[in-house]
């Protein structure tokens, strides 16, 4: 795969060891042992993350828009101040054995602001995915990773075009991956056999493997991938055999719920001479 001259993938080169939520199977997702974990444990490339925005503006590491499935707290996240967050339990309902035990119940686990996940890391890269479609949420992220000195370790992005849209304008300078509708044209275009729609906002495709049983990375797509200076990571892939395929096929990078698993496989590939 061609590198992308963008500076985010200075040093980087396939397949990218991606860490989902910091290993979602592993830890409670999106918390600092999640990460700390993926990066120390398992040398992880990149830490996949999302953001969210407080009732008082802090941006906030989680995945939801409501609390109840990763927390002790109910109701949506937007809800609540900065305070009232960090006394939530993170790792309240994270189980490695299917409800039997609750390794992180009571450990001091809180949700993160993003400025306190990108001081902990300051050498790593990251994905980080801004959810909800709030207005101004682009100028507090822009405001964040500029003051933090983290504009070219991170690439960024959102499912939502309008928010994609609002991003690549106020950080055209940026890493960003391709938003949803964006994202399919792409895809569908190299899937009918013609040329893909010409974007230099977004430089990363960060996409699913299959579309129900329809696997959507495949040679077609990774020639137009490298014929277009992009990059793609696929998502969400925990099992060795696909990724040994993956890493065969030559794909940019790969998020994983495992990291150990991922490790495993990227340390069977023979060290370049």
């Amino acid at each position: 795969m061609p590198h992308p001259r963008h500076p985010y993938f200075r040093g980087l080169s396939p397949t990218l060891h991606i860490s989902h939520r910091g290993g979602s199977l592993l830890a409670p997702e999106n918390t600092l042992p999640a990460f700390r974990m993926a990066v120390e444990r398992y040398h992880t490339q990149v830490l996949e993350t999302d953001v969210h925005l407080t009732r008082d503006g802090e941006l906030v590491v989680f995945h939801d828009d409501t609390l109840g499935r990763c927390t002790n707290g109910e109701g949506p996240l937007a809800a609540h101040t900065l305070a009232e967050l960090k006394r939530l339990d993170a790792g309240y309902h994270f189980t490695p054995d299917g409800g039997r035990t609750f390794p992180f119940r009571g450990q001091g686990v809180h949700l993160s602001t993003l400025r306190e996940l990108l001081r902990a890391f300051r050498g790593v890269r990251f994905n980080i995915e801004v959810k909800p479609d709030v207005p101004g949420i682009e100028d507090v992220f822009f405001q964040v990773l500029r003051e933090e000195g983290a504009l070219e370790q991170a690439c960024i992005g959102s499912e939502l075009d309008t928010v994609g849209e609002r991003l690549a304008r106020v950080m055209p300078d940026a890493c960003h991956f391709y938003p949803r509708d964006a994202l399919a044209a792409f895809v569908l275009s190299v899937r009918a056999g013609e040329q893909p729609p010409e974007d230099r906002r977004y430089t990363v495709l960060d996409m699913p493997l299959y579309f129900g049983d329809v696997r959507l990375v495949d040679e077609s797509l990774l020639r137009a991938v490298d014929a277009h200076d992009k990059w793609c990571n696929v998502w969400t892939v925990d099992n060795p055999e696909e990724m040994r395929g993956l890493v065969t096929e030559g794909v940019g990078g790969i998020m994983t719920d495992r990291p150990d698993l991922l490790r495993r496989v990227l340390d069977e590939q023979p060290k370049p001479r």
